[in-house]
This record gives C-alpha cells, sequence and structure tokens, in this order.
C-alpha cells in the first residue's frame, strides 16, 4: 500500500513501512525503513533531522535556507554541486563539462499493481493485488531536465523496487555519467556488510566486515555480473536488523556504501559507472535497471525468504513458474567431448532406469567440436559423432520417456568456424590491435540486430528439429577489446549496456517462441548468476564446482539472495574434476538434493551398490521435490564460519514437515557429541524426526574389516573392490518423538558419531564431509 498525506510519502508492504517527505525546498528527505508502523498518526519532524544551527566547513543549500546543508541529510536521490558530498545517486555532464544538478519534486502518482515500462530491460511484475506503484517526477531548476523516481511496494513479498528515469526535454544531448537505480540513507549503527565473491568454481563465498568510517564497493566490470562480487549485498547487525538489496540486471553493476563525518550510512546500486556513460539526445528518455529492497527485523534467514518469495513469484515467469523441475543427467563429465551416438543411448537408458527424468547433451555436438577451439557459432550438428542426427537422438531419448535437453553458447565464436570466416567483422575486437582472448574464443557483437537475427534463426532451427525441452545457455568468457562497428553506437561508454539490452532482445524473442522449454543459465558455472537472467531462465548453473564440500559454501552463499528452484545442483564423480577431493556418494546427493537436482558423472560404470543407492536418492527426491525446491528454507548453522557442522533446513509452509542437512567438514576422533536444534519448526506441534536411510560404503572402513572377516582383504585389493560391489552397511537407527518446542529451545542430541572405539547399529558413520538429511514430520494429534 502506499499512501501521500501532506507532504509525507508512506510505502508499507505487510510487515515493513519506508516513509520519506517533502522538504521546504522541495527535495525528499528519507525518514525511515523497518518495521510497520501501524498506527497512521506520523510524526515528520520526530523522524526529521534538525537543522537549526550551522555544520563546520559546510555549504547551505542557499541563503534563504542557511541551516539546510544536504551533506547531514538522508536522502531518496543525491546530486552534485549543491553541498552533499558523498557518492551522488545522480551524475551529468552537460554544457561545458558542468555537473551541477538540483532536481526538485514537481508532481506525483499513484497507480494499482505495476504498470510495463517496455525499456529493453527485465523488470518484476505484479498486479493490483499484490503491489502500488509511485511515481514522482522532479524537475531541475536550471535546465530542461526532469528525473522520474519510480517506487513499487510488493505487499505479500516485503519488498520495494526502486528505479529511475531521466527525461532530456532539452535541444540538446546530454551524457549521463552516473545514474543509480536506488538509493538507500541510514543512519550509522553497528553494521555489517555481508557481499558474496569469489571466482570461476568458487562463487558467491559469503563475506562478512564491519562498516567503518569509509567507502566499500562491490562491483563488476567484466560485463557480466561476475562470480567476483555478485550485486546482492546486505547490511545487518547482531539483534538481527537487516537490509537486502539486489539489481535486475546481467551486465557491470555496482553497489557503494559510504559513511559520512555525520552519522549516516549510503548505499548505492546500479549500473557501474566506471565503465559507462549515455548520451540522451534531446527529447529522448533513459531508464536504468529496477533495484530490489527488503527490511527484516529477524535477520538474514528473513531478508533471505523475502527475497525468496519475491523472485518466485514476481521475477521468474512462464510455464516454469511453481513448476517441480525436472532431475537431469549431464553427459559433461561423463564423456567431456569424447562420446558417440552409442555411449549417450547407454547412458540415457541407464539414467531412464533409475527414473532420471531429462537427458542433456553437453558441449560438442556441433561442428567439428572436439576440444574447446572450434566451432563456435556453427550451431549444426556434427555428423560424425551423431550420424543419425539430433532428431533421432531426441527422438530416442523421448521414446525412454525422458525430456531432452541440448547445451548451447550462442554468444561465443571461435576463429575455427565457418561463421568466423564468413563474419569477422562480427566478432567484438578494436580494428589494428590483436584482441585478448579467453577460453580460445571471442564474444560476438550483439549490439547488433543482424547478429542477434542470425542466432535467433539459426537456434530456432536446431530446437526446432531436436524437439527439445530443456536448454542450457552457456558463456565462457568475458569481454575485452570493447569495440563495436554498429552505426547507432557513437559513444562506446555506451557499449555494454548496448550489449545487455541486446542479450534481452535475443532471450525475449526465444523465450517467446519456445515457451514451453526450461532454460537454465550459465556462465562457466555461475558468473552471470543474477536477476536479470532469472527473468528469462528459471535456474542457474550455480557453479562448475560440483565438491560436496565446496557446494556447502557455494549453495550457501547463493542462498542468501536466491530461492532454492534458481539453482542448478548436480551429483557428479569422485574424486571431483575441481578439487580431486573425496566425498561418499551418499553426501553428494545430500548437498545437491538443497537445489534443482541433476546427475553428470558416467551413471553406467556405478557399481551395483551405487546403483541402488541413487536409484533410492531419485525416489527421495521425487516424493519431497516440492519441499526442496520451494520452502521456507533456513540456514541454521553456516559453511562460511569457524564451526565443523553445517545445518540447513527447508520447511512447508504450514511447517508439517521440514528437511534438515546436517553435514561436517572434517571428521574427528573421539567426537564430542552432536545436537540438532532447529528454530523453524511449529512450537505447538509434536513431531518424529529420524534420517533418511543411506548405504555405507564399506570401504570406508579400510583394514578395520579385518577385524570381522573371516578372510584377510587388502586396502585397495580384488577381494575389498569384489564385496564393496555387493555390500553395503545401512547407516544408524534414529528415531524420535519430540515437541516442537523441545526441538527449537533444547534441540535433539543425536546418536554417537563413529570415533575410533567401536561400531553398532546405532553409531552415525559420516567421515570426512557426512552427512545425513533428517526427516522432520508433525504428527496428527488425537482428539
Amino acid at each position: 500500500m502506499i499512501s501521500k498525506k501532506d507532504r509525507l510519502f508512506n510505502l508499507s508492504t505487510k510487515h515493513t513501512t519506508y516513509l520519506f517527505a517533502i522538504t521546504e525546498t522541495g527535495h525528499l528527505e528519507h525518514l525511515y525503513y523497518g518495521r510497520y508502523l501501524s498506527n497512521p498518526a506520523i510524526s515528520i519532524d520526530a523522524l526529521a533531522e534538525k537543522r537549526s544551527i550551522n555544520i563546520g566547513t559546510g555549504t547551505a543549500y542557499d541563503s534563504d535556507h542557511p541551516t539546510l546543508f544536504f551533506t547531514n541529510l538522508c536522502l531518496e536521490y543525491s546530486t552534485m554541486g549543491k553541498g552533499d558530498y558523498r557518492e551522488s545517486f545522480i551524475d551529468l555532464e552537460y554544457g561545458r563539462g558542468m555537473h551541477t544538478l538540483d532536481f526538485i519534486v514537481k508532481s506525483y502518482r499513484i497507480l494499482p499493481g505495476k504498470p510495463r515500462t517496455f525499456s529493453g530491460l527485465p523488470e518484476s511484475y505484479g498486479d493490483k493485488e499484490t503491489c502500488t506503484t509511485l511515481e514522482i517526477i522532479l524537475k531541475e531548476t536550471g535546465l530542461p531536465l526532469r528525473l522520474a523516481l519510480t517506487y513499487t511496494a510488493f505487499e505479500d513479498s516485503d519488498v520495494i523496487t526502486r528505479r529511475a528515469t531521466l527525461y532530456n526535454d532539452s535541444d540538446k544531448s546530454v551524457t549521463i555519467q552516473n545514474l543509480s537505480s536506488a538509493q538507500l540513507d541510514l543512519p550509522v549503527d553497528n553494521w555489517n556488510l555481508i557481499t558474496f565473491n569469489g571466482s570461476w568454481s568458487r562463487e558467491r563465498y559469503m563475506n562478512k566486515q564491519p562498516i567503518q568510517p569509509g567507502i566499500y564497493v562491490n562491483d563488476s566490470k567484466t560485463g557480466v555480473s561476475s562470480a567476483d562480487h555478485n550485486p546482492c549485498i546486505f547490511l545487518t547487525k547482531d539483534d538481527g536488523e537487516t537490509y537486502g538489496i539486489n539489481l535486475i540486471y546481467s551486465g557491470n553493476h555496482r553497489e557503494v556504501v559510504e559513511t559520512s563525518p555525520y552519522g549516516k550510512v549510503r548505499v548505492l546500486t546500479g549500473i557501474n559507472s566506471a565503465t559507462f556513460s549515455w548520451d540522451v539526445p534531446s527529447q529522448d528518455r533513459f531508464q536504468t535497471p529496477e533495484a530490489v529492497l527488503t527490511y527484516a527485523p529477524n535477520g538474514m534467514n528473513g531478508a533471505s525468504d523475502n527475497f525468496h518469495r519475491f523472485i518466485n513469484n514476481h521475477i521468474v515467469r512462464g510455464s516454469w513458474k511453481f513448476r517441480e523441475r525436472p532431475i537431469l543427467i549431464n553427459n559433461w563429465e561423463a564423456t567431456y567431448f569424447n562420446f558417440t551416438e552409442d555411449k549417450l543411448l547407454n547412458l540415457a537408458r541407464e539414467s531412464a532406469s533409475m527414473g532420471i527424468e531429462l537427458f542433456v547433451l553437453d558441449d560438442g555436438w556441433f561442428g567439428l567440436r572436439n576440444d574447446d577451439t572450434t566451432s563456435l557459432g556453427d550451431w549444426s550438428v556434427n555428423p560424425k559423432k551423431l550420424p543419425s542426427g539430433l532428431e533421432n537422438l531426441s527422438l530416442e531419448v523421448h521414446r525412454l520417456g525422458m525430456m531432452f535437453g541440448l547445451w548451447v553458447e550462442p554468444e561465443m565464436i571461435s576463429t575455427e568456424s565457418q561463421l568466423f570466416r564468413k563474419h569477422k567483422d562480427w566478432v567484438i575486437a578494436i580494428p589494428g590491435r590483436t584482441p585478448s582472448v579467453g577460453r580460445n574464443q571471442y564474444i560476438l557483437d550483439l549490439t547488433r540486430h543482424e547478429v542477434r537475427d542470425y542466432l535467433f534463426k539459426q537456434l530456432s532451427e536446431v530446437w526446432h528439429l531436436a524437439d527439445v525441452n530443456y536448454i542450457k545457455w552457456d558463456m565462457n568468457r568475458v569481454f575485452s577489446d570493447l569495440y563495436s562497428a554498429n552505426p547507432e553506437i557513437h559513444n562506446h561508454g555506451e557499449f555494454f549496456h548496448r550489449y545487455v539490452l541486446g542479450l534481452y532482445q535475443l532471450l525475449e524473442k526465444l523465450t517467446q517462441a519456445f515457451p514451453n522449454v526450461l532454460f537454465e543459465s550459465c556462465a562457466s558455472g555461475g558468473n552471470r548468476f543474477d536477476l536479470g537472467m532469472l527473468c528469462y531462465m528459471p535456474q542457474t548453473w550455480t557453479s562448475d564446482n560440483t565438491d560436496a564440500l565446496s557446494r556447502m559454501y557455494i549453495q550457501e552463499g547463493t542462498s542468501c539472495g536466491y530461492p532454492l528452484s534458481t539453482m542448478g545442483s548436480h551429483v557428479s564423480e569422485s574424486p571431483n574434476h575441481q578439487t580431486l577431493r573425496r566425498s561418499d556418494l551418499e553426501s553428494r546427493f545430500n548437498i545437491a538434493a538443497f537445489g534443482v537436482l541433476g546427475y553428470e558423472l558416467d551413471i553406467t560404470k556405478l557399481k551395483k551398490t551405487q546403483k541402488d543407492a541413487v536409484r533410492s536418492q531419485i525416489a527421495f527426491y521425487k516424493a519431497h521435490r516440492a519441499l526442496l525446491q520451494y520452502g521456507t528454507f533456513t540456514r541454521v548453522k553456516l559453511a562460511n564460519s569457524n564451526e565443523n557442522q553445517v545445518v540447513w533446513a527447508v520447511a512447508s509452509s504450514d511447517k508439517s514437515e521440514l528437511l534438515v542437512l546436517f553435514a561436517q567438514k572434517l571428521n574427528q576422533a573421539n567426537p564430542a557429541s552432536d545436537k540438532l536444534r532447529v528454530e523453524a519448526v511449529d512450537l505447538e506441534a509434536m513431531y518424529e524426526v529420524f534420517p533418511r536411510q543411506q548405504r555405507i560404503d564399506i570401504t570406508m572402513f579400510g583394514n578395520l574389516l579385518n577385524r570381522i572377516s573371516p578372510v584377510p582383504i587388502t586396502e585397495g585389493g580384488i577381494a575389498q573392490d569384489t564385496i564393496s560391489k555387493a555390500i553395503t552397511f545401512d547407516s544408524e537407527v534414529e528415531h524420535y518423538r519430540v515437541t516442537g518446542e523441545q526441538i527449537a529451545y533444547a534441540g535433539i542430541k543425536l546418536n554417537q558419531q563413529f570415533g575410533g572405539t567401536g561400531y553398532d547399529a546405532m553409531t552415525r558413520v559420516l567421515g570426512d564431509f557426512g552427512s545425513r538429511i533428517y526427516i522432520f514430520r508433525k504428527i496428527k494429534q488425537q482428539n
């Protein structure tokens, strides 16, 4: 709900209130963003900054307001040249390099729902039942320019979105050097800044640092939202008060957090001004990407839950919205480039027999692609590998009762390709310079309509021919050597943003043409995991790193801003191909189950006991899929901490069922007891609690087996291998009936772990990187 009374604007959701007021000079002072204020009798004077005397060395707004110092106010937007010396919301260059701006309120309107903007950018959506929109028009006091600030309050998600639009009403062009999507000014407090940093195979590790005096920048300059620094950030305090900020954008972004000398913290988010400028012609406009803000009093879990509900309800769209995602098998780590039709079909048949629902053919099916040096851009089938064609392979997969999926990397081009020989000018490269290279490939110029038209035609033909149900859209390098022959580009500061707009235009066209296809975004794993891509592709490949321990950190960090239904998570080989770490098959599944499950290994080569385990895993996931993909997720104990244990929980909306992951990083000799305490339960209910039954590989015990074996068994020998193919141990027996209050307040002391002193049917055997999933099921009370 949004309302205005006198000079106060009130934006309220179910649990939050956001307040700002028009000052006597026509500017907007931010007053409050926090818990919902139910009483409409709100005192502006009690919330506004007091300003009866001067500030030392300060610059007052004008002589009529000698104590109005913008540098000491919390504001909804900020400019340069009028006394606010913090990082500014907007920076324009006009007339001989001048930058001073002064926007004041001209008008406003409150609209039910959320009108579409048709700006070429993806955005959130909602109707009059779920959201309300406020548009405030600001007029520059000395120039024919207008600035529109647009707010949408999503009552059901406790989210407020913001964007800005600059209108050039003059007869000359102006150049935008910076235009943020949102500004949030807050009082200084014991804030911690949470960011999500990393690299390829180490995406979105959570980083926490106290906010001290100074300026903090979280950004990307790679051309994509990046694995280096995700655009999602949080400000949080030890008492639980938390703000979350994200951006619906897939290019270079910048989040700035600045503390002022006067007890204020300013947060800005938007397109990265370091790699951006934009010429706005006379009578034209420019609109920013949409920013997403949330507040929660109960910590990161509360803010994350708001984001999860918002993304599932107002970002993800189309036929796969709230639809359970299929379990897939991807052939990449099973075969890499070395496959044949027979090999693929054998993999598909074995997978279908285990209950897997989607077969995905990864890289290597097109052109002359036998390694990563050739054929990108030539989207036609490799006849040597697939002599019967994609259509026949797809037909055979569909006959098995499975869906068929395909990997593509449309934004890229190889120099060893027919497309390069025909259209070398389509490559992003500066004439006269030798371009830099990434993964033996270059990037196509998607700012050009002829490039987008080519890709749409080529991909559409292949996808129709292959009758695809799923597309994995990859991007395996970032940008360099920025230049475009596009005649629309006169200022190359526009290049990155125009590329992103071109990508969005292509994705919009393809997703409209293939409305029933499940698209999964990928960029060397999670190098473009952002809200912009999720507007077109409802899930993203979280990381190329599928190691169970690494995935605890990666999936945990990702979950802070993004729901489990968006996170692709696979069970892969051991030793892991990225870390060479060994982990047991059951624990690899337990971690991957908290997301969209897939398998990426040669399932035909598994031992019988392993195949039986996979069948049980798949049956378990299918039985709990809706909960694991769309339940309320809580991080109980963090991987990104000094603790050895990791605990996650996902609960149904009525808390009648929970699945709780208990994992450990390393096994310890003679370990202390483990206690499972989870607050996300119904305190008034009674639960039965028990672990998912797992199979324990006897090779975990090594030579200890000789203590019970009638014949000698050598570690790694034939006898051990033969026995392990036929025999596994059952995991521990453990079962409780316990109240919700006891679970939340006292917890459950679990069975002892193996500690080197004995073993029986009650002993929990986890080992390094080991885990269990516990089922919490509400017991119906008898009247």
